[in-house]
């Protein structure tokens, strides 16, 4: 979390960069595909649980009980919020033969496999819970090992593209997961181990294939104290500038976003006047075009962000094109006009996801030391706006809502202003340009 008061010590020096810029080598074609492999391999075996597996099972062990369902997500997302930074700094801290990153992505997949298992054969929803718990934690585990390679290992001139590969690659995995698991139907113990199996293998391949230097010979830094971990949450602003508006400018748009995406179904069923039953084929319809101008987003923005050495400017133009996009949505009259604005904001997102990936990269303080640390951090920019967004959703539905339909143009409006403002933040980092 961004921390407006230091919480212990004396008052933090003036804002300026935290470190001298590290000049990193270029990575090889090699480390870039593997590492594009293993995080479609760990997408489509974590998201695919979502989308269909654990709904499926749902069904199966608790007939009419949608609503727990949301209750394992929700517990799933509290968890993952609350470990972030935590797994980024005993990452930071590893010291092994293997490096700092690898054994992480060793264990969170092994623990992904095993809980994969246990949801297949859970006799109860509360096992079947504890099961993608620990799922999500571990195939998350293993996904914050990657990023935490990246920052360790890209050079500024490759961010943007391994942003914008990345960023395609765990699109098309929960598509594929889906459609795979849709085959699988029948079987819940090949439903959650075929997807599972795929992740396993590409993972493992980028562990045994990219050498990660040893890190025993590194140095410690202080004790982890139960004080000092609680101070590895929090970040002061006035000594990072740049990673907290990059921070705050996160957060913007994925709030922005949220309040866009969650209530898609009921605005669709409204402004159609359908049921929300009935909006199931037209809710894929525009899922499956956003897929495709998301991957057009992220490609040729992470592209032409490193080709042009701007990162800025991308992130700007994105807020602005999501913007753009949920205004066409909240004023839509037809169909065809609310696929246009999703289409739009679809390309914004796309954009925006992979330049603020590298732009993330590009600011990130005591890189050497404590990259797993702010990645973990910055986390929390992206799952907190998800989980308190919808919560606020309700205060701008409400506003002239009548019985037919709630304010869904002012949700979309204000989703608007959020990334907008997010592009308006970035705007203030000063050492990227």
């Amino acid at each position: 979390m961004i921390d407006r008061q230091s919480p212990a010590g004396p008052p933090a020096p003036p804002a300026s960069p935290a470190e001298p810029p590290v000049v990193l080598p270029r990575v090889s074609a090699r480390y870039i595909w593997l590492m594009v492999l293993a995080q479609f391999g760990v997408f489509m075996a974590f998201i695919t649980p979502v989308g269909i597996s654990l709904a499926i099972r749902v069904s199966q062990l608790a007939p009419g009980h949608e609503e727990y369902l949301g209750y394992i997500t929700g517990t799933s997302a509290a968890t993952g919020i609350l470990t972030g930074p935590l797994l980024g700094v005993l990452s930071d801290r590893t010291r092994s033969r293997l490096g700092r990153r690898r054994p992480f992505m060793i264990g969170g997949m092994l623990l992904g496999v095993v809980s994969l298992v246990v949801m297949a054969t859970a006799p109860s929803v509360f096992v079947l819970g504890l099961g993608w718990v620990l799922t999500a934690f571990g195939w998350g585990l293993a996904l914050g090992a990657l990023a935490n390679s990246q920052a360790d290992r890209l050079p500024e001139e490759q961010r943007g593209k391994v942003a914008g590969l990345g960023g395609f690659a765990t699109l098309v995995a929960p598509v594929a997961g889906v459609v795979l698991a849709g085959r699988l139907a029948g079987d819940p113990l090949l439903l959650f181990l075929v997807p599972g199996s795929v992740g396993a293998v590409l993972v493992t391949l980028f562990v045994c294939l990219v050498r990660e230097q040893d890190s025993r010979d590194l140095p410690l830094g202080d004790p982890l104290t139960l004080r000092l971990l609680a101070r590895k949450y929090v970040v002061d602003p006035r000594r990072y500038p740049d990673y907290s508006w990059n921070w705050l400018s996160r957060f913007l748009f994925f709030f922005g976003l949220t309040l866009n995406t969650t209530f898609i179904a009921f605005f669709l069923a409204a402004r159609l006047g359908i049921r929300v039953q009935d909006v199931a084929g037209t809710v894929a319809a525009v899922a499956g075009l956003g897929v495709l101008a998301t991957a057009a987003g992220a490609l040729g923005g992470g592209f032409l962000s490193d080709k042009l050495r701007r990162r800025r400017v991308f992130v700007l133009v994105a807020g602005n094109i999501f913007a753009l996009g949920a205004v066409i949505m909240a004023v839509a009259p037809s169909l065809p006009l609310i696929f246009a604005g999703s289409v739009t904001t679809s390309i914004g997102l796309g954009m925006f996801s992979a330049v603020d990936q590298a732009l993330a990269l590009d600011v990130l303080p005591e890189r050497e030391a404590e990259a797993g640390r702010f990645m973990g951090i910055m986390g929390f920019a992206t799952s907190v706006p998800q989980s308190v967004a919808p919560l606020v959703a309700p205060v701008f539905l409400s506003v002239g809502a009548t019985a037919a339909e709630k304010n869904y143009s002012l949700l979309f409006i204000v989703a608007a202003a959020c990334t907008v403002l997010s592009g308006l933040a970035m705007l203030r980092i000063k050492t990227v340009r």
